[in-house]
């Protein structure tokens, strides 16, 4: 026998819903009524922290709330990331990730504390910093295909430096070895500066990391750029081509976007795209972005979402080839 439920009992719950769904809308209508925070889930200082404190300036003036700044490093950025994804949906904790903790960290870290398909909401693409591979100015190799060629040469493998066991500068040095049978041997070391350092000096043949770090020496010839691996030439060093110009698939850039916990109201994230696409598109928001080494890029959530979806599944191949691991 089916419960009864009177009608004024059902007149009542309607009612309730509605007043439910009516607080829910005004609620998301008079967003942000208060400070919104912004996790950044790298150390204050980097690049990629400097970034997203200016997407947070210019969300600020926009909106007329605070958008506050916070740091949350660790695990590659998985820590601050992950402070994204288990925060309330309703547009106070956002994040500005990069292609890490948004895509590459998945095959890397294990176990994931999120999954980035299932418990963020991509917002609004913003930048990209592309890779660039260098090389000692005494290695005989003015391009990508001359320097493989002379790895292939090589009694031993060509020791190239990169930030660390893991990075961007990791992966794409083994993703050049799958892709053209260089014969590489990676060396990490703690960050940008040290990989390229040692690479001027010599104790290694090249470097492959993030190009920001490493323009002012590569302008100072202290390192000979072989190619940038972005899909077209980067507007601070014009001359180098790209390794795709040079006949070599190759593509690795360090992203940034912002992203919101899953079940973000689509009201929200639509604001929030239109007003990151303007500021990227502005002459103010190019500026900055381009003073710290990106590229500014823009777009729709729907992009996004396919952008780490596609890059989770690139990187993947490569640390399964290579047999990278992190402990």
């Amino acid at each position: 026998m089916k419960p009864y439920a009177s009608p004024r009992a059902c007149a009542t719950l309607a009612a309730l819903l509605l007043a439910l769904q009516s607080a829910a809308a005004q609620a998301e209508e008079s967003w942000p009524s208060k400070p919104v925070r912004v996790i950044m889930p790298f150390a204050a200082g980097g690049s990629s922290d400097l970034v997203g404190r200016q997407v947070a300036q210019s969300l600020s003036a926009h909106y007329g709330q605070q958008f506050v700044a916070e740091n949350r490093a660790g695990a590659g950025g998985n820590i601050g990331v992950d402070a994204v994804a288990k925060s309330a949906p309703d547009g106070y904790t956002l994040g500005i990730g990069t292609s890490g903790p948004l895509a590459n960290n998945k095959s890397l870290y294990h176990p994931m504390p999120f999954d980035a398909e299932k418990d963020l909401t991509p917002i609004a693409l913003v930048g990209e910093i592309p890779v660039v591979i260098a090389v000692n100015p005494a290695v005989k190799a003015t391009t990508l295909a001359e320097f493989v060629a002379l790895s292939k040469s090589s009694a031993n493998a060509v020791t190239v430096s990169n930030p660390g066991n893991g990075t961007i500068g990791h992966l794409a040095t083994e993703y050049l070895s799958i892709q053209t049978g260089a014969k590489l041997q990676p060396v990490p070391y703690k960050g940008d500066s040290p990989a390229m350092v040692d690479a001027m000096s010599g104790s290694v043949s090249a470097v492959v990391a993030p190009v920001t770090s490493l323009i002012p020496n590569i302008q100072a010839n202290k390192l000979r750029a072989l190619a940038v691996m972005s899909k077209t030439r980067f507007p601070g060093l014009p001359d180098v081509p790209t390794a795709n110009e040079q006949g070599v698939k190759l593509e690795a850039t360090v992203w940034s976007a912002m992203v919101g916990p899953a079940g973000l109201p689509k009201s929200i994230v639509s604001s929030l795209n239109a007003e990151i696409n303007k500021y990227t598109a502005s002459p103010e928001g190019k500026a900055k972005l381009n003073s710290l080494g990106m590229v500014p890029l823009s777009g729709t959530p729907e992009q996004l979402r396919e952008l780490m979806r596609n890059e989770a599944t690139k990187w993947q191949e490569v640390v399964k080839s290579a047999r990278i691991s992190i402990e």
